[in-house]
């Protein structure tokens, strides 16, 4: 499964802060319903993610019903994003 969004990067400060972009909530119920086949526990879904340029592999957080996509420090530097900017968001889902 494939799946493109833009979202607005956002900061999340708990005790491990991290960058992230939401999924948006109408793509939500696909990866709802794929998680079963995929996931490796506690909902988490393994992606591979591409912005610009860059790719890497990550999972998935769920979080209130929806899913987050957590954007690596290296990632965001070599696409020099930053808290706030749009980004457009590639999608390919492991299974």
């Amino acid at each position: 499964m494939e799946l493109a969004f833009s979202g607005e990067v956002w900061f999340w400060r708990g005790p491990a802060p991290h960058h992230f972009v939401t999924v948006p909530a109408e793509q939500c119920a696909a990866l709802a319903a794929a998680a079963a086949s995929v996931s490796y526990g506690w909902g988490m879904i393994p992606v591979g993610v591409r912005i610009g340029g860059t790719a890497w592999r990550t999972s998935l957080w769920p979080k209130d019903g929806r899913y987050l996509v957590p954007l690596r420090v290296a990632a965001r530097r070599a696409e020099g994003i930053e808290l706030g900017d749009r980004v457009d968001v590639r999608l390919t889902v492991d299974g």
